[in-house]
């Protein structure tokens, strides 16, 4: 992992979610985010769609406070001619590591409100519209809370059945949903797509590529870096790729580039960088841990069947307790599942939370 300095992905100054960067709307009346100009259009194949809208949702931009009084922006869809004196299933929806919003968690909160679902896609604390200084810090327990408080804002809606809420986690937020499921119940069914562990990630690497010594120290290189940003110095990010791809870069590096540095998924409200400082926090985040007591809650675990990142959707499904169920895309890699839809199975996620939000 290298240090770098935060730098925007429009053209002159390219940046990426690489594998370590992992961290990587509906009604046209409502804050729908779209590409920036002058950037490359990317791969959208296989109906890649991340800014896809829908004249049968309403979108809404909300604001609500988790339990540290902190604010939590997200974008609140809900079915065009809902019956607002019904009780509806309402479903959380949260982004990849590093993204915001209106990257990936809009297209899954739209796609499942024309299912007849109300949505919440939310950016996480430090990110995005969200509140928390400095920008970019990594707070695994905050991250879940933002879940927790999700679910606090969507039961006080009084067309939201309280006891039929249900969370999707995307990425990196896949293993964030499950640390806030594991202590809270009122999430009553947990999907995740494309999941990243973000603690044996960091601890470890994929496939275990990382050496005890190399953790150490990077450990000890953030830690330093405490040091400079004690005494006022400039604050250092981290899980940076290169700013432009050449022919060292890995299939993962373009696998990401392609999503967020192009037309295809970039935003102007992320770098995708966490701070250096904060990123070791991921070292002491063991999501897995205890996931076997959610059960008998449903858990459902969506991955590319050649995805990089597959290890961790085993692994949870493995130690996961009933009921549980894992579904691999055929031929799909791990940014696949973000916005392509030809290839997300959105008939599934609905089946699955309709059986079980019932």
């Amino acid at each position: 992992m290298r240090m770098k300095t935060m730098k925007s992905c429009l053209p002159g100054g390219l940046l990426l979610a690489s594998l370590s960067a992992l961290a990587a709307c509906a009604s046209p009346s409502a804050a729908v985010a779209r590409p920036a100009p002058g950037l490359a259009s990317g791969d959208t194949s296989n109906g890649a769609d991340n800014f896809y809208t829908s004249d049968q949702v309403i979108v809404e931009k909300v604001v609500f406070k988790n339990q540290y009084k902190m604010d939590v922006v997200g974008n609140l869809f809900v079915p065009k001619g809902l019956n607002r004196d019904a009780k509806t299933p309402a479903i959380v929806v949260g982004h990849p590591m590093g993204a915001v919003k209106e990257q990936s968690a809009n297209l899954y909160a739209t796609k499942m409100a024309e299912q007849g679902f109300v949505t919440l896609s939310l950016d996480l604390s430090f990110w995005g519209e969200s509140a928390g200084q400095p920008r970019n810090v990594v707070a695994p327990d905050i991250y879940a809370e933002d879940f927790s408080a999700a679910v606090d804002f969507l039961r006080s809606q009084p067309f939201v059945d309280k006891e039929r809420v249900g969370a999707i986690g995307i990425c990196g937020s896949g293993s964030f949903v499950i640390s806030a499921a594991k202590i809270d119940p009122r999430i009553k069914a947990i999907a995740t797509v494309s999941m990243y562990d973000m603690g044996a990630a960091n601890r470890n690497g994929l496939r275990h590529s990382v050496s005890l010594e190399q953790r150490k120290k990077y450990i000890e290189e953030a830690a330093l870096q405490r040091d400079v940003e004690f005494a006022g110095g400039e604050t250092k990010y981290t899980s940076g790729t290169p700013e432009t791809l050449n022919d060292q870069s890995t299939a993962t590096d373009r696998e990401f580039y392609d999503f967020y540095c192009t037309a295809r998924g970039h935003h102007s409200n992320t770098t995708t960088h966490p701070t250096l400082s904060s990123n070791t926090r991921f070292m002491n985040f063991y999501p897995f841990t205890d996931i076997e007591t959610i059960s008998p809650r449903p858990m459902l675990f969506i991955a590319g069947e050649n995805a990089h990142s597959r290890e961790f959707s085993d692994e949870a499904y493995r130690l996961a307790g009933e009921p549980k169920e894992r579904v691999l895309v055929p031929g799909a890699g791990h940014v696949d599942l973000y916005d392509r839809v030809g290839r997300i199975p959105f008939e599934k996620l609905t089946t699955f939370f309709m059986t079980n939000l019932k």
